[in-house]
């Protein structure tokens, strides 16, 4: 079982209220694995589509000179919570874990908590 495979797998046993998590490529906007899902939500079609949110994000950040990196953004909806959290190590450059809440079921502090060590342990 690949590094990525055990990272999405971990989310979804360890995060509470997870639908769905993805490691996306920002550069092409492809969804390297995913896990989980449903009905409503394609989390190929997502990865892709939050490929444009991430990107607008950092051309609004270099427009504005802002010297710093993207920890995380955070999309809340009537029942859903979308995280995207941007990997900065071991060969994460380019990388984004996209994680799908319920919101009746999750906790986001602690989503966010669960996700940033997983983000810590991946190796790509």
């Amino acid at each position: 079982m690949s590094n990525t495979e055990m990272a999405l797998k971990e989310a979804m046993s360890s995060i509470e209220g997870a639908i769905g998590v993805a490691l996306v490529d920002y550069g092409s906007g492809m969804a390297l694995g995913t896990l989980g899902g449903s009905q409503s939500i394609d989390l190929n079609v997502a990865a892709a589509a939050n490929t444009d949110v991430v990107r607008a994000k950092l051309r609004a950040m270099e427009m504005l000179s802002l010297q710093d990196r993207i920890e995380d953004i955070l999309i809340t909806l009537g029942t859903q919570y979308h995280l995207i959290r941007l990997l900065t190590g071991r060969g994460g450059s380019g990388l984004f874990l996209y994680l799908v809440l319920d919101t009746q079921r999750a906790n986001l502090a602690m989503a966010r908590h669960q996700l940033k060590r997983i983000e810590a342990e991946l190796e790509v």
